[in-house]
């Protein structure tokens, strides 16, 4: 839907090693149903071009509305 929204919050913090990134995305899909809108959420998370060549190397969580 047009009224889709993806709000980004990143955030740096120590690790181990020096500092790392953390993102937290908030997605909201009105009209679609939770768990529909969950399961889309990580299956394009899966096929991100950008989550691919990120993942593994900076912490992602993810939050449906």
């Amino acid at each position: 839907p047009a009224d889709t929204s993806i709000k980004a919050d990143v955030g740096i913090g120590p690790i181990p090693a020096g500092f790392g990134i953390q993102v937290a995305l908030n997605v909201t899909i009105p009209g679609m149903e939770k768990a529909a809108a969950e399961k889309l959420v990580h299956a394009a998370h899966q096929v991100c071009p950008y989550s691919n060549a990120t993942r593994g190397n900076i912490d992602v969580t993810q939050t449906v509305s």
